[in-house]
């Protein structure tokens, strides 16, 4: 019994790295990481476009994993259908969620990453369209935020390939409740569909990210003209 649980423990381990780093990736091809990067005219603009025609992507790794009853490090594939929401104003991760395939496990795994600073004891709720809220309990927290997670059931799949949109809701430590939709526009075409590129992928992101930089220094130099243009005004009044 032992044994076994300090397998599940170095597997779980092992995935969580890979987990990690996959959420903080998987962002770029998927046409809401994309739509995330134009630019806010508007301010009051909201950063979630839940009307993406293409609104997931699949990724698929190879990890090798070392299990305690294993002499030697087994290869495993990991395939995450995923979805990101990105702040259009800042390029930080606002909500992500995951279909979870790893080769040789039967289960499935339904994860959901929030921002940081949400209250733990109060878990997630998701709820797609009509459909019967599902409550799930955090399983770990990373540098891009808390995740969630529950084993993929019929009926949780069936909800997620053919429902239209997903919200998301927790419980900030303030203890203010917190939503947050997600699109489930082209979730089956991602699922069913083969993992995309890794070198378009990896360009797509590198891309998006230079837009959002270049735009956070246009708008730090033009609150610093706006800036000096009042301090300015505040001079000549002076001496008149």
């Amino acid at each position: 019994m032992l044994q076994k649980r300090g397998t599940t423990m170095c597997l779980r381990n092992k995935l969580k790295n890979q987990l990690g780093f996959m959420l903080v990736l998987a962002v770029g091809l998927a046409g809401g990481a994309l739509t995330a990067t134009a630019a806010d005219k508007d301010k009051k603009k909201k950063d979630f476009d839940t009307t993406q025609k293409n609104a997931w992507i699949k990724i698929c790794e190879d990890v090798k994993v070392k299990e305690i009853k294993e002499k030697q490090a087994e290869q495993k594939q990991i395939c995450m259908t995923h979805h990101e929401s990105l702040s259009a104003r800042t390029g930080s991760p606002l909500i992500s969620a995951a279909v979870r395939k790893v080769s040789g496990h039967k289960n499935e795994k339904f994860l959901v990453t929030v921002p940081l600073g949400m209250a733990i004891p109060a878990g997630v709720h998701i709820k797609v369209d009509e459909n019967e809220p599902l409550k799930f309990r955090y399983s770990f927290c990373h540098v891009a935020g808390c995740v969630a997670e529950m084993v993929v059931t019929d009926a949780l799949m069936k909800q997620l390939k053919t429902g239209k949109k997903m919200v998301v809701a927790t419980v900030a430590i303030s203890g203010k409740p917190v939503g947050f939709p997600v699109p489930l526009s082209g979730f089956n075409k991602a699922y069913t569909g083969k993992p995309i590129d890794g070198k378009k992928y990896a360009n797509a992101r590198k891309q998006m990210m230079l837009e959002i930089r270049k735009r956070q220094i246009e708008l730090a130099k033009k609150k610093e003209a706006e800036k000096l243009k009042k301090a300015d005004k505040g001079k000549d009044k002076e001496k008149k």
